[in-house]
């Protein structure tokens, strides 16, 4: 998929998709200069190519009761590639962990968690992280101040004319 070439009106409504995945498409054909039945034609072919791979809601995780963002990093005991995917399937089974990245240097896995508090960001660390058989030990970083989290990857690279 990375040598996808894309035309600069399929960027152009990746990007306006991006912003707001809610708009109309009769909104969406007038921001890209098309009518709409060619422009909803592109939508439902960049959605069957994989490059739009979901329409979701984003939510305010202050707003949903989470006030607790935090990075671990974690070290596994065992570093097999059946360890390794034993415990990425085990973060995709707990709501608390919203990003698991297999990483390259002193640690294996690099999570991103949500918590209601200190105190269930704790008992989560101590009960279900450190618990499991494979785990070495982690590490965890609060996050204290949000400057910039974006959903929106840059797709200008894409464009082929």
């Amino acid at each position: 998929m990375t040598d996808m070439l894309l035309s600069p009106t399929d960027i152009k409504i990746l990007q306006i998709l991006q912003r707001d995945a809610s708009i109309s498409n009769v909104q969406l054909a007038e921001k890209v200069g098309m009518s709409p039945s060619p422009c909803l034609r592109r939508v439902k072919q960049l959605e069957a190519s994989g490059i739009i791979r979901q329409t979701v809601a984003l939510l305010d995780r202050r707003k949903a009761g989470l006030g607790v963002m935090a990075t671990i990093q974690v070290r596994l005991q065992r570093h097999t590639e059946e360890g390794a995917e034993d415990f990425a399937k085990a973060m995709n089974d707990l709501p608390q962990i919203m990003s698991c990245w297999a990483m390259t240097g002193r640690q294996d896995f690099l999570l991103v968690a949500l918590a209601r508090d200190i105190e269930s960001f704790g008992d989560f660390v101590t009960h279900k992280l450190l618990s499991m058989p494979n785990v070495r030990d982690v590490q965890s970083s609060l996050v204290l101040k949000e400057y910039k989290n974006q959903t929106a990857i840059p797709v200008g690279h894409l464009a082929g004319g």
